[in-house]
């Protein structure tokens, strides 16, 4: 198949992303001397339909613990001290599905990508090229275990040769079975199983995608072995997986969860008073009322009390000492921006939230009638699955200011894993 480099066009960028990205994974003191100032762009590529997989949603945007599994694969190159720059290869009818995976990560511009993995790579490689890296990491975003220690291995082998890639070296027997039956026992001496990331130099990577893009291989180290580049192999992280069958999903969650055990629970409150107005903001909900809340921000009584719990949860403080309300920046502002403070300081400790449970406290507005629509809010500022959050509603029995109808309380819990 002819491929046109003409037509590779960065998608629109996502109107979610913030200026800051996660940090952490790996302290800059551990990274190899070789790795330090490296000019490291990765290009992650999530353009399968994952039809192996099963289910109308591709695997790289199916939930693992509680996030999409594209979303933990960005987050440990953002977090890694030697990758400069991220971009991520999608389908252009994924893209609602992309930009809710990566919201609030800073990323280049997502590429549509083609029909084959290769043409989906050389269409991340072209995008990078005005300015380009010195260095490109080219890896499967279903591939989320990858490990700071592997990436970083990768890169250092550039310093010697022009391509690396990571691997795991084969050590069960290896049986050659035409037909399902076995014919032939295979000496598995200096036998590998090829992984992701694959590191290059930049400009000779992209040369042999223009050389050789009818090639149709099936990754990027055969690409540079038929334009005859050395490659080194360096061992991978053994849990560095590729989820392709449904049942990878489990046993990665599993890997995963184990790798944050540092379980935590915080808990928050927050009260505010009834002003004239027409509607009061519940979890992000506009709620229609006979009374506004009155406050600096936007006195979205939830949301302080939810970004309360995770920071406590975080031993980080609370929302006052993050968003002092002396400061009139704040005033009138979308709550919305708080919470995700929150969820990105877990992000940036290689954390994630993995439930959380609201309770709203007063006589009215009802909040039965607008659950639902707060469930999916919350589930969408956290960056988690609809059935890890929590939201109710009660009353005082017409006890205390909220049963006088003089306001409305919260208060929330937030479950988070830390890695140890």
């Amino acid at each position: 198949m002819n491929f046109d480099v003409s037509t590779v066009r960065p998608a629109e960028p996502s109107p979610h992303s913030l200026p800051t990205a996660p940090s952490g994974q790996i302290a800059p003191h551990d990274v190899p001397t070789a790795v330090v100032g490296a000019d490291c762009a990765a290009v992650i590529v999530a353009g399968g339909s994952g039809s192996r997989f099963g289910g109308e949603c591709p695997k790289q945007y199916q939930t693992l613990l509680g996030q999409p599994v594209l979303r933990h694969t960005v987050r440990t190159f953002l977090s890694h001290p030697a990758v400069d720059r991220v971009i991520v290869v999608i389908r252009a009818e994924d893209r609602a599905l992309y930009d809710e995976a990566v919201a609030g990560f800073a990323l280049l511009p997502p590429v549509t990508g083609g029909v084959t993995r290769q043409e989906s790579v050389h269409c991340g490689l072209e995008a990078l090229d005005a300015p380009p890296p010195r260095l490109v990491l080219i890896h499967d975003a279903a591939r989320p275990l990858v490990d700071a220690a592997t990436i970083s291995a990768v890169i250092a082998k550039l310093a010697e040769v022009p391509a690396a890639l990571a691997a795991i070296p084969i050590t069960d027997t290896v049986k050659r079975a035409p037909g399902g039956l076995c014919r032939e026992t295979v000496d598995r001496t200096d036998l590998w199983r090829a992984a992701t990331p694959q590191g290059f130099r930049f400009a000779e990577i992209l040369a042999a995608h223009r050389q050789f893009a009818d090639a149709a291989l099936t990754d990027d180290a055969a690409l540079a072995e038929r334009a005859g580049l050395p490659i080194a192999v360096v061992r991978s992280n053994p849990d560095n997986l590729k989820i392709t069958m449904s049942e990878d999903l489990p046993r990665c969650a599993a890997i995963l969860a184990a790798a944050l055990p540092d379980i935590r629970t915080g808990q928050g409150f927050d009260v505010h008073r009834f002003a004239p107005g027409d509607h009061v903001v519940l979890c992000g909900v506009s709620v229609p009322h006979s009374a506004r809340l009155d406050g600096h921000s936007d006195a979205d009584v939830a949301l302080h009390a939810l970004t309360d719990a995770i920071l406590g949860a975080l031993a980080e403080g609370d929302i006052g000492s993050h968003f002092p309300p002396s400061d009139p920046q704040w005033r009138g502002a979308d709550s919305a921006l708080f919470l995700r403070h929150a969820v990105q300081r877990v992000t940036a400790r290689g954390g994630l939230i993995a439930h959380v449970d609201v309770t709203i406290i007063c006589e009215r507005p009802k909040v039965g009638p607008h659950r639902p629509a707060m469930i999916t809010r919350l589930a969408e500022l956290l960056g988690i699955a609809a059935d890890r959050v929590s939201v109710k509603g009660t009353t005082t029995e017409r006890l205390g200011f909220t049963g006088r109808e003089e306001g409305i309380a919260a208060q929330a819990t937030a479950t988070i894993r830390l890695p140890g």
